[in-house]
């Protein structure tokens, strides 16, 4: 399972969490930095990458759209790099299970 972190995570978290989540990208990394919504989730798409999020706005792309990409939505306001790779770490058999669910279109966490 690949991640895509959106930019209002920090690119930190793709070495961070690469021992769980490998070959995952932050969007700097893929030149989408400055991307709106419908381009990151075009890109995620196209390169079956899950996004990870703290921006409420891809639930409802997620609700119009359906399963693919798939979205984790990060409850956690802000706060340290290290907040967001835990919550990541500690719930990775649930992000497993909600990756497996070829139904299951977005994930809330926090």
């Amino acid at each position: 399972m690949r991640l895509l972190f959106d930019q209002n995570l920090s690119f930190r978290l793709v070495l961070l969490l690469d021992d769980l989540y490998p070959d995952s990208v932050h969007v700097r990394d893929v030149s989408l930095r400055e991307a709106d919504d419908a381009e990151l989730w075009r890109h995620a798409a196209d390169h079956g990458l899950t996004i990870i999020s703290k921006d409420s706005d891809f639930h409802l792309m997620s609700t119009m759209y359906g399963p693919l990409p798939k979205v984790v939505w990060l409850r956690i306001g802000n706060g340290p790099t290290a907040n967001a790779a835990d919550l990541l770490r500690q719930h990775r058999a649930t992000i497993e299970q909600f990756h497996a669910d070829p139904e299951a279109a977005f994930l809330a966490l926090g």
